[in-house]
């Protein structure tokens, strides 16, 4: 495979038959001039059901009765946001949120890819919603819920909508949120299993854990169409067949042939 740039800036959306995905803030990551220092924040993701805007804008918080399972289908109907960017990006969010016609008391559920202060910052803007932060899934009023999920068992949140366990870079209890059925085909919004692309040199430097996290970005790309990383834009995978009649050189610069064009997307 090989990656590129997916072209447009946020918020990039990306729409789909029964989830539409929209990249609503651009993570980043930028050493300073002096010291050690680096300014980071992480990507923010909204994946809105089609849904959701056809019903009426009051939501019930989703019941524990039926255990972990139902209460993620149930808070799945509703807006899901997948990170949150850091404290300091507070009034951006509000306001990329409010672009998309969605306020914070409209989002249903959270999915905190893994526990770091740039993905997780403003958990305290959505009290209303359920949160998935790592492996920890809690409803309103902090009712935790027990879950199966693992490498081998993802979380079934709607059709064609899942997370998945993709261990490595804060450890051991990362996820990432799988969206089929796009414009675009699979979407994976990766948190930090991926830097940004083209970070093949420099992912390994940040990982809790080097042996999971590779194999974590090896599912991903063996699956995603797209990917979200943590801190870049968003980036195609593009599976090329091999050419017989050219010779192994190390050159992947090369166009594939009779390749689609890129669906537009809507910004």
């Amino acid at each position: 495979v090989r990656t590129e740039p997916l072209r447009g800036a946020p918020p990039l959306l990306v729409p789909g038959d029964l989830y539409s995905v929209v990249v609503l803030l651009r993570g980043y990551a930028e050493p300073e001039e002096v010291g050690d220092a680096v300014r980071a924040d992480g990507s923010v993701t909204l994946v809105l059901p089609q849904a959701w805007g056809q019903a009426s804008g009051h939501r019930e918080s989703p019941a524990a009765a039926g255990g972990a399972e139902t209460a993620l289908e149930e808070a799945a109907r509703g807006p899901i946001l997948v990170d949150t960017g850091g404290p300091w990006a507070r009034e951006a969010l509000l306001g990329a949120l409010a672009g998309q016609g969605v306020g914070p008391g409209d989002v249903t559920l959270v999915v905190g890819t893994h526990g770091h202060s740039d993905h997780i910052g403003n958990l305290g803007l959505f009290p209303g919603a359920a949160l998935l932060v790592s492996h920890d899934f809690c409803l309103p009023r902090g009712r935790y819920l027990p879950h199966g999920l693992n490498e081998k068992r993802p979380l079934r949140l709607g059709p064609g909508l899942e997370v998945w366990a993709t261990p490595g870079h804060g450890g051991q209890r990362d996820v990432s949120v799988v969206v089929t059925g796009t414009a675009l085909g699979t979407v994976v919004v990766a948190g930090d299993v991926f830097e940004r692309d083209g970070d093949e040199d420099s992912w390994q430097a940040l990982s809790e854990d080097p042996v999971a996290q590779e194999r974590s970005r090896k599912r991903v790309l063996g699956t995603a169409d797209v990917v979200v990383p943590g801190h870049g834009a968003p980036f195609r995978v593009v599976r090329e067949t091999s050419q017989p009649e050219t010779k192994s050189c190390g050159n992947s610069s090369q166009e594939p042939e009779g390749g689609e064009e890129e669906p537009a997307l809507h910004r």
